[in-house]
């Protein structure tokens, strides 16, 4: 009597008659861009936002007078700067083609043109965060003064460097601003002084924090050869601060500054979406931001022996 050698159905086998849980597509470049939240939005007109200052504010005079002093008050009046800075916007654009087939055919579970707009417009935005860091315009590395600029004390930050960096921007610092591996290099020289940063919760998250002031990091500020830097910003125009800009009312509004248009659909089927982010960012006066320049951020230290 013969046998029949009979298999059991394979995981690959079944796997093609079975439905799965199908995710939306993942970018891993997406961060969660705190700065931009941090940053106080406003609006432009016209596209250009001019920056209107004192000229020397030491030559406004005024005087504390004696009780029933009869001596002549001071004259005086306040002067403006000739020439103010203008700042014009800039657009992070780009033009998004889809197949009218593949967006008929392969919308289910998910919204093939939806899912794509999602991830180029989380693209976008990711650049709008690089652009206010490092553009060579109005980025806010470009807008550190001289005077507002310092440089660690050993190479490592450590909390003298950050309290020297606090000197600078003292009236109602915000936050600092800083890549994930310097305020790494923060907290280990600190740890060993014996100071360990306490934190903060922001957004759902937890940062840490030097004087009440939380670091807030941001990949998008440049390393090279093993430095980096932290930047300390006052925001907001009621404290003479930073302020990011954007341009309101635009045609395909989808967020302040952020317009997606329909463009058509060609002779090859292929529907088309411009889409653009209009920004810039202005330091309101030079007390507003800093910078700690050079800063390492490999620096490690051995561990006690009772650690190896």
């Amino acid at each position: 009597m013969s046998s029949v050698n009979l298999s059991t159905l394979g995981d690959n086998a079944a796997r093609q008659l079975a439905n799965a849980t199908k995710t939306a597509p993942q970018l891993e470049t997406i961060s969660p861009r705190w700065l931009t939240h941090l940053l106080q939005w406003t609006p432009v007109e016209a596209g250009i936002y001019r920056l209107n200052k004192v000229k020397n504010a030491e030559s406004i005079k005024v005087t504390c007078t004696a009780r029933q002093s009869e001596n002549q008050l001071p004259r005086t009046f306040v002067d403006y700067e000739e020439q103010p800075r203008e700042y014009f916007l800039n657009a992070v654009s780009t033009i998004l083609d889809v197949h009218t087939r593949i967006s008929d055919l392969y919308s289910s579970p998910h919204d093939q043109i939806k899912e794509q707009l999602r991830l180029t417009i989380e693209t976008i935005k990711e650049n709008q965060e690089s652009e206010l860091i490092n553009n060579p315009d109005y980025g806010l590395l470009a807008q550190v003064t001289d005077e507002q600029r310092i440089f660690p004390l050993t190479g490592a930050p450590t909390p003298d460097d950050l309290d020297e960096l606090l000197t600078k921007v003292w009236k109602e610092p915000a936050f600092f601003l800083a890549h994930p591996l310097a305020i790494a290099a923060f907290g280990r020289e600190a740890t060993r002084r014996g100071t360990p940063p306490p934190t903060v919760s922001l957004f759902g998250s937890q940062f840490i924090t030097w004087r009440g002031i939380p670091l807030i990091p941001s990949n998008k500020v440049p390393v090279a050869d093993g430095k980096s830097k932290i930047l300390l910003l006052r925001v907001g125009d009621k404290r003479q601060g930073v302020v990011g800009l954007f341009q309101p009312g635009l045609p395909g509004e989808q967020a302040p500054g952020l317009s997606v248009r329909f463009m058509g659909i060609n002779d090859q089927a292929i529907a088309s979406y411009l889409i653009s982010l209009y920004c810039s960012l202005a330091v309101l006066t030079t007390d507003a931001l800093a910078v700690l320049d050079d800063v390492e951020i490999g620096k490690y230290h051995d561990y006690p022996d009772t650690y190896k």
